[in-house]
């Protein structure tokens, strides 16, 4: 599953949850649905962060998170213009999102900034806690953008 595109992995992934989410809200109503799933997709999140800071190839600070980008880049499934690249901050703006794209046309528009976008910060928490994701819009909630600035707040430093 490693060498599978994250794109195509999160496609398998909402093929796989979109059944079970529909029957969360049929029995649980979408609000409590919405907050089971959440919780579950932000846990991933920590777990694969933590799982590739472990990674001997893999050096957990801002710059060695900002090697990972290429897999999620992967397939041309985000447009990406940098803005700012240094040990203390990464930031950058997406100008187009396939993954976004994806949902909707998978009729899950609604809860694509659960399956995606929430993991975005939360996978720092488990890939470095120091590394911090402010991000005021996202093209899944409808912004022509998604502005991305993370920093690096070491407070050993």
């Amino acid at each position: 599953m490693e060498d599978l595109p994250i794109l195509e992995l999160r496609r398998i992934e909402a093929n796989i949850i979109k059944p079970i989410y529909d029957e969360m809200v049929r029995a649980l109503g979408k609000e409590q649905a919405q907050e089971i799933l959440g919780r579950a997709i932000i846990q991933n999140a920590i777990d694969h962060g933590r799982s590739l800071a472990e990674r001997d190839d893999v050096t957990a600070d801002l710059r060695g998170f900002a090697a990972l980008l290429p897999q999620w880049t992967r397939q041309d499934a985000l447009e990406i213009d940098f803005l700012a690249e240094t040990d203390r901050a990464l930031d950058f703006n997406v100008t187009r999102c396939r993954y976004s794209e994806m949902y909707h046309e998978m009729g899950l528009g609604e809860i694509g900034h659960l399956l995606s976008c929430n993991r975005d910060g939360s996978f720092c928490t488990g890939f470095n806690p120091d590394i911090k994701l402010s991000r005021t819009q996202t093209k899944m909630a409808g912004a022509d953008h998604c502005d991305f600035r993370y920093t690096y707040e070491s407070a050993d430093e």
